[in-house]
């Protein structure tokens, strides 16, 4: 089945998990598409079988707290930050709920987390206003970048390249191999009124990086030149919160949540809004993903819901 609009707006509700008390914060899906990993303000870690359509498993992580959790190329293993404590990353091993490695340096709280796609890298980035560079195999930093503002970042699909957001208004490229000659090129972007940028991802195909707010816009600009694209708008973030936005894996639709409970659905390449699509959620949609291998999206407030499109395969 290709992902057209018609496909898209068909889009409805096949499961919710009500496996949370609090707030979820992040999601990652496997890179298989096997599996989903949650954690949430109730300092717990859930992982979802995306192929049974099942809860998994639960782990806590109540001594450290949880936020901004990404599998690493090993599905046993994964990354997160910490809300309570420090500001260190964590290492965990998901097999035995025990810690690999801690990745300390970080002097505020860690707002961007991000794994490489192709290697053990990955980068963070904190109001300490520093973005810092790790490998999965060593506790020091690799390489560290002072900012003059609250960043955002996160890699290319090929790995080869990181994009740091600055201030609201700057994205710089920096290439992996030689980051500390200083960005290869910058953007400036028009600020926006109300809102700071909290989120940063690059399109599948590389062409495109989407820039999430705290405000009601979302930013789509050319990964090449900088040129803005698409500003996409529409949903309500009225209580500030870090909304999510991602991409399709086709690069071809933006998703959204809201602070309604709403998800929202904009064409990539035209910034028209292709659907809106209604759930049961009970509270503001912080986190939405679409799984890289299967037609599944997933959206999570306190509960977490898998989407599945209700259509008849066309022969």
């Amino acid at each position: 089945m290709k992902l057209v609009d018609h496909v898209v707006q068909s889009f409805c509700v096949a499961k919710v998990f009500r496996e949370n008390t609090d707030r979820i914060n992040s999601i990652d899906f496997s890179t298989n598409g096997e599996t989903l990993i949650s954690s949430s303000e109730d300092d717990s870690i859930v992982i979802y079988d995306c192929e049974k359509g099942t809860h998994k498993k639960t782990l806590n992580s109540k001594k450290y707290g949880v936020d901004l959790i990404h599998y690493t190329h090993a599905a046993n293993t994964a990354v997160h930050s910490s809300t309570k404590v420090d500001d260190t990353i964590r290492y965990l091993s998901l097999h035995d709920n025990k810690y690999i490695r801690y990745f300390p340096g970080h002097t505020k709280k860690v707002v961007a987390l991000c794994m490489s796609p192709v290697d053990d890298s990955f980068l963070s980035g904190s109001l300490d206003k520093s973005v810092r560079l790790w490998d999965l195999r060593s506790p020091g930093c690799q390489g560290v970048m002072h900012l003059t503002g609250r960043p955002v970042a996160n890699f290319d699909p090929e790995g080869l390249i990181f994009a740091v957001g600055v201030n609201s208004q700057l994205v710089k490229l920096y290439d992996l191999r030689s980051f500390e000659k200083g960005p290869f090129n910058s953007f400036k972007l028009p600020q926006d009124k109300d809102c700071d940028w909290t989120g940063l991802k690059f399109s599948p195909d590389g062409k495109m990086i989407l820039i999430s707010t705290n405000g009601q816009v979302i930013h789509l600009i050319d990964a090449f030149q900088g040129k803005p694209l698409q500003t996409l708008m529409g949903h309500i973030n009225n209580k500030g919160l870090p909304l999510e936005s991602s991409f399709s894996p086709d690069s071809q639709f933006v998703f959204s949540g809201s602070t309604d409970g709403i998800i929202h659905v904009w064409c990539a390449k035209t910034g028209v809004k292709t659907a809106v699509l209604s759930c049961d959620h009970t509270g503001p949609v912080q986190c939405v993903q679409f799984n890289p291998k299967y037609m599944l999206l997933a959206s999570a407030c306190t509960n977490m819901a898998f989407w599945l499109p209700n259509i008849e395969e066309e022969i």
